[in-house]
């Protein structure tokens, strides 16, 4: 997929929107075959320039889309204060200890969150989203664990067992810190979700559905206390 800031310009006849209207979210249908799903969009001479839910504008080829229609399931923002969950990340001390006494692996998630300087309530959301405290869950691209770890990410970290709860929480944390320190919250559990590489192309959250919705379920839960 061939996206750059500044394209050359191309001519190509296809069916389109003369004006973008106004919608809570659209899709965009590549050539190729995949979809996007975007904030909005407009059309700047031959090409079309996509604003990304994360922030940010794509300019394409118009060649490189077949159409773009209202998306009938909108992108759904994060719940309460998004600010707040951010500004929270290292303040430990601020959590209910109650809270994660309910919580399965509570002991470790507050132990290992208070260690690296994390909101264990992000912790405990990233792991309910990941893995719903099942520590044996592996997905069908070989993420491993509580926290879903890839394997390279357990290699980077020493992972000797990644089923192991406690060292699956430990790398995993030090994975999120890091990404955290990098990026900021938001962006960081995108990361987390979609690979370094996808942030990094699309300068902030990538439009993909399944990590939109990742993210704005993590901040919720994480929100939520």
């Amino acid at each position: 997929m061939n996206f750059r800031r500044t394209l050359v310009v191309s001519s190509c006849c296809f069916a389109f929107a003369g004006i973008a209207s106004p919608v809570s979210a659209e899709i965009v249908f590549l050539t190729s075959n995949r979809t996007l799903s975007i904030k909005s969009h407009r059309i700047d001479g031959d090409s079309i320039v996509l604003t990304l839910r994360g922030g940010g504008e794509v300019t394409c080829d118009k060649s490189l889309i077949e159409k773009i229609v209202p998306d009938e399931v909108p992108y759904v923002e994060p719940k309460g204060d998004v600010t707040s969950v951010e500004s929270q990340s290292a303040a430990v001390q601020s959590v209910d200890p109650a809270v994660l006494e309910q919580t399965p692996y509570g002991e470790v998630i507050a132990a290992v969150s208070e260690a690296h300087g994390v909101n264990p309530l992000l912790v405990r959301a990233l792991i309910q989203v990941e893995s719903n405290y099942r520590p044996k869950a592996r997905s069908n691209r070989g993420a491993m664990g509580l926290m879903q770890l890839m394997p390279a990410t357990a290699r980077e970290y020493k992972v000797g067992n990644p089923y192991d709860p406690k060292a699956n929480i430990a790398a995993g944390v030090r994975h999120l810190k890091g990404l955290i320190d990098r990026w900021g919250v938001t962006v960081a559990l995108a990361a987390y979700n979609a690979g370094e590489g996808a942030v990094k192309k699309f300068n902030g959250i990538p439009p993909y559905r399944e990590t939109r919705n990742y993210v704005a379920k993590i901040m919720s839960l994480a929100g939520g206390q």
